[in-house]
């Protein structure tokens, strides 16, 4: 947990999840009983867990907002959004000369196997290769939303 307690799972926190479902329900608090926010639209979408109850996870998304969301609607696996306006490069190697293998459009999620030195490695069934970590929301390994901060859009 933020103030150093293990956190409910055991797992860590941060850490990242993608939306299971192309309906996911964002609620203000980690319960039924709290307000929906709003409704995510889009499966696969990568979100930063930055604080947990056994059920329910507190997410921060790419837009920067602040959600609980059930821990059913949630999976581990592993995904990159280009939240940016430009298409990114997936290149064949970690190099920014690297031949270019693919673009990873504005708005478009690719699954996300790991990141190492600064470069993450995605891809689907045809093609793979490596983007800047930088560039995705998706491969960061600290914090992106404070975990004391209420539900609700980036401020």
């Amino acid at each position: 947990m933020p103030d150093g307690r293990p956190t409910p799972t055991r797992q860590p926190v941060p850490r990242w999840l993608t939306l299971k479902a192309s309906e996911v329900r964002a609620r203000s608090g980690p319960g039924l009983d709290y307000h929906i926010l709003w409704e995510y639209h889009a499966a696969g979408l990568p979100v930063q867990v930055i604080a947990e109850t056994l059920e329910w996870r507190k997410i921060c998304d790419p837009d920067g907002a602040v959600v609980w969301v059930h821990r059913s609607v949630v999976r581990s696996r592993r995904s990159a959004f280009n939240a940016g306006g430009q298409e990114i490069p997936i290149r064949s190697s970690r190099s920014d000369t690297a031949s270019v293998r693919a673009r990873l459009s504005p708005r478009s999620i690719v699954s996300l196997d790991d990141c190492e030195d600064g470069w993450c490695h995605v891809g689907g069934r045809k093609v793979h290769g490596w983007v800047p970590q930088a560039a995705v929301f998706g491969g960061a390994t600290q914090p992106l939303c404070d975990a004391r901060r209420p539900a609700g859009p980036r401020p």
